[in-house]
């Protein structure tokens, strides 16, 4: 790799994602994608990370989605089309990660860019954000983050981004719910660290049984989410974590989370 397109530092439990391609307005590209998947397997199983933030290099763009460079399709476009199997695996990762991920959102946030924060728990976005789906000005259609699109915002609202491809504001993004908090921008880098110091104090363990559960739960119908809900809290009520966090509370002190 000739430059490195992705920055991580851990520090009192979070863990700081970096996509470094700023000249590129942060542009995902294989390496990006291969670094993003190698990091977050790393942090999977790293006890002392307990929460993600992810944002861009710069203050211009979260990430301006997919590189669209000619020098991408070098490989052919089989080559390319399988190498897009790295997107679906980003997500599954994500998703599967046990940890909070919170999007810290610099600027633009534009097609595979919106999917990535998208792929995130949380969202924080400074006042000058945009948001938008703009493939379709250039011929194409949002095909993969459209999984994540729908599952976050209603469908007409969703199905008027993608026709059109009409950039919003961050506040418009907080109002239709594709984002959590609006900030100014040298007020974000404290509001997202407030964020993650708050949720790296809570139990691990019931983070990450609690997290699963939600997106295991998200697709079934109600019939089968209720009885494996049930079993789950049955799970969180056993764990030595609930016993411990009972206890606190009843002797008004800060547990002492064991993970587990």
């Amino acid at each position: 790799m000739s430059e490195m397109v992705l920055r991580s530092v851990l520090e009192d439990g979070i863990a700081l994602l970096t996509i470094n391609r700023e000249s590129r307005r942060n542009a995902l590209n294989m390496d990006v994608l291969s670094e993003l998947i190698a990091h977050l397997t790393d942090i999977k199983s790293d006890e002392h990370a307990r929460v993600v933030v992810l944002t861009g290099a710069g203050e211009k763009a979260f990430c301006a989605g997919g590189d669209l460079s000619p020098g991408q399709a070098s490989g052919g476009m089989l080559a390319m089309h399988h190498q897009r199997q790295q997107f679906v695996e980003l997500f599954h990762t994500l998703r599967h990660l046990g940890k909070p991920v919170i999007a810290r959102v610099n600027g633009h946030c534009l097609a595979g860019g919106l999917g990535l924060m998208l792929g995130c728990d949380l969202a924080i976005a400074s006042d000058n954000a945009t948001f938008g789906t703009p493939e379709i000005k250039v011929g194409l259609w949002p095909m993969m983050i459209m999984s994540v699109i729908f599952r976050t915002i209603g469908r007409r609202r969703a199905m008027e981004m993608i026709l059109t491809g009409e950039r919003m504001d961050a506040q418009e993004a907080k109002d239709i719910g594709l984002i959590n908090h609006v900030v100014p921008v040298d007020e974000l880098d404290n509001a997202v660290a407030e964020l993650a110091k708050k949720l790296a104090g809570f139990s691990p363990a019931i983070l990450r049984l609690g997290r699963d559960a939600f997106y295991a739960q998200e697709d079934m119908p109600m019939d089968k989410a209720l009885p494996f809900l049930q079993s789950q809290l049955t799970l969180n009520t056993l764990a030595e974590d609930a016993a411990e966090g009972i206890m606190a509370f009843f002797g008004k002190r800060k547990p002492e989370w064991k993970g587990r």
